[in-house]
């Protein structure tokens, strides 16, 4: 069979463990010449190292591969650039881009710091937007391109203690739309992954009720490299008409996620009160409301 990404160029940020080593990894097996990203950081940011990211170099080369490291930070724009600069400098093209790089600093919403809150921003929300604003350039001169951003149902659904994450990857959401929007007519294509996958970030999980304790290993279930395929078919031609959509990989299973439309209306033909709107218009939305829902109460069910 012939391979998906043969002589692409792409970038994996948050490359050197989890979900993103195995996206480098299958990207490179499937052709690409990948930049692997990765500072090193720990699960909250702290800290780096240049091993996580040069071992999986390493492996990508032992297995025939080509792949260069780089160690920058995604959370501010200059060393973003820098990444995207990587992979011109070394293989002088860019065809794809995969914002997977990720932090978590998880605390219930009244005891979240500020710091808190902007760091786990910084990384998500404007790390993906730093990397694809300094790759769309190269994409709308070749008049090429594919971004993949990751999402959660975290943001899409909801979950305790999150806040920070939330906000971040629902605002990839909108992101990747506008960037589909934006520059579809150079034939940028632009899509959400929500991934279900045991990773490091995920083990910082609090565990403390038998509810939580059950969540996680069911969660231990679903690898990382469940999450690769998806990823490297979006990258790809075969998906040079899928655009503008969200994606969710949970082992064997494949969702197609729902984007907001309105549900219902309600319409007074003399205009609204807020009184009118207790007596009548309220009362008349509330069969459509949706409940305080979390991930795992949308997705009961084990792994398929």
């Amino acid at each position: 069979m012939s391979k998906s990404l043969q002589d692409k160029v792409v970038i994996v940020t948050g490359a050197g463990r989890g979900i993103g080593r195995e996206i480098a990894l299958l990207c490179a097996a499937e052709g690409a010449k990948v930049v692997v990203n990765d500072p090193g950081g720990a699960a909250d940011g702290a800290g780096s190292s240049a091993s996580p990211a040069e071992e999986v170099v390493e492996e990508i080369k032992k297995r025939g591969g080509i792949a260069v490291p780089n160690f920058e930070s995604v959370a501010e724009a200059v060393p973003a650039s820098k990444i995207v600069k990587t992979a011109t400098d070394h293989f002088g093209r860019l065809d794809g881009v995969v914002n997977n790089a990720g932090i978590l600093r998880d605390m219930i919403f009244h005891k979240m710091s500020v710091e808190a809150f902007e760091a786990v921003i910084k990384v998500h929300l404007m790390g993906s937007f730093y990397v694809s604003h300094a790759a769309a350039r190269i994409f709308r001169e070749q008049e090429s391109g594919s971004f993949v951003h990751f999402t959660s149902t975290s943001g899409l659904i909801g979950n305790f203690g999150q806040a920070n994450y939330a906000a971040a990857k629902l605002g990839i959401i909108g992101l990747s739309k506008s960037i589909a929007l934006d520059m579809g007519r150079f034939n940028v294509r632009s899509n959400c992954v929500s991934p279900f996958a045991w990773t490091r970030m995920i083990g910082t999980i609090p565990t403390e009720t038998e509810a939580e304790k059950a969540r996680v290993e069911k969660i231990k279930q679903m690898g990382p490299e469940k999450i690769a395929p998806i990823c490297a078919y979006l990258l790809s031609d075969a998906a040079k008409d899928v655009s503008g959509q969200i994606f969710g990989a949970r082992m064997n299973e494949l969702f197609l996620f729902s984007q907001n439309r309105p549900l219902r209306s309600v319409h007074r033909s003399e205009g609204w009160t807020p009184q009118s709107i207790a007596e009548h218009g309220m009362p008349a939305l509330k069969g459509s409301f949706y409940k305080l829902d979390r991930s795992a109460d949308i997705f009961p069910w084990d792994p398929v």
